[in-house]
């Protein structure tokens, strides 16, 4: 498969969610850029790709360090000499703590890993977003920014909450420059992110389905083919929107 020349980053794309968008845009003809932190699977999963006829590379670095994005998004545009998508996947629910017990360092973590990341991966892209190809930002935001989360999980709701914002915010500030800003958020997803839950107690996670109005838990790819459409020509007239990708899980039943 041939690329088109078009460019897109995927962040925290090694497992789950992140490496099926990152599959899919491979398949739309980009050029993928896959991050992560473990450089071993890293490289598995373009190896992975590529026998797919995938264009993919891996890029490793931490998008909480400053430092390290600026200097890697910044080597990519360079490189490229453009960045036509760029997917902020990576965060995490990064443990559980009930506020009264909460530490400043848990804290700001959950903070870092799923709010500072989009901020310092998007800033140091937009440059080069300026020069792509009908270019966009994809954010994940999630089901718990709007629901605070389970028990524990309010920092992980609250800076989902942050990037159901900070979507619209760069939404607003980046439309004169014909880049769009838009987010997924994704419901029950069948990923290693449940792992533990699926491992302990079978029965309750098989159960979430019992709360979705499509009556199953999501796939990665569900949450893949809404990406690829954002990221398409299909969504040109598409910005600062979130899209539930949840079988109808939001409403209840």
């Amino acid at each position: 498969m041939s690329t088109n020349g078009k460019i897109a980053i995927v962040t925290g794309a090694t497992s789950g969610i992140g490496f099926e968008v990152a599959r899919r845009l491979g398949q739309d003809g980009y050029r993928v850029i896959l991050n992560g932190r473990n450089h071993e699977v890293g490289a598995q999963r373009v190896a992975e790709l590529v026998t797919e006829g995938i264009t993919a590379e891996y890029c490793g670095f931490d998008v909480t360090d400053e430092a390290e994005v600026n200097k890697n998004i910044k080597k990519i545009g360079e490189k490229y000499g453009k960045i036509d998508t760029l997917v902020n996947n990576a965060g995490g629910l990064g443990g559980r703590s009930r506020f009264e017990e909460m530490t400043t360092e848990f804290y700001r973590a959950v903070l870092a890993l799923n709010l500072d990341s989009v901020f310092f991966v998007s800033r140091a892209a937009i440059p080069f977003l300026k020069k792509g190809e009908h270019p966009s930002i994809i954010n994940f935001t999630s089901n718990a920014a709007w629901n605070a989360g389970g028990p524990g999980a309010g920092m992980y709701g609250t800076s989902k909450a942050g990037v159901h914002a900070i979507t619209r915010a760069l939404g607003k500030d980046l439309a004169k420059d014909g880049i769009r800003v838009n987010a997924v958020s994704p419901g029950t997803i069948d990923t290693p992110f449940h792992k533990q839950i699926k491992s302990t107690k079978p029965e309750v996670f098989a159960s979430w389905a019992n709360n979705i109005l499509l009556g199953r838990l999501g796939q990665p790819e569900d949450v893949a083919g809404v990406v690829s459409f954002l990221a398409s020509k299909d969504a040109s007239f598409m910005t600062a929107e979130t899209i539930q990708v949840g079988g109808g899980q939001a409403l209840g039943i």
